[in-house]
């Protein structure tokens, strides 16, 4: 199940814990992504945040990624459940 998740830093919480916080996300992304789990991170420019697609098995693997998120307390979450546009390929008789 792939997911785009917009996350945006709440500038009212804005302070050196959560710069901090914000400076860990490569560390946070970077096993994630070795296991497929995050296959695009993206910043938005002019904003304090990013957009990230993950590849998750379920909605609850996803929630478990988002709370254990350095940014989770701090930033407010958009998520929009994907679907491919491509029809999936059949599969070859044996």
């Amino acid at each position: 199940m792939k997911f785009l998740v917009i996350w945006r830093i709440e500038i009212s919480l804005l302070s050196r814990e959560v710069l901090k916080s914000v400076l860990t996300m490569p560390e946070y992304a970077a096993p994630l992504m070795k296991q497929g789990k995050v296959i695009a991170r993206y910043h938005i420019p002019g904003q304090h945040g990013g957009a990230w697609i993950y590849d998750v098995a379920s909605n609850e693997e996803l929630d478990m990624l988002l709370a254990r998120s350095p940014v989770f307390n701090y930033s407010r979450f958009q998520v929009y459940p994907l679907a491919d546009m491509e029809p999936p390929m059949p599969k070859k008789p044996e």
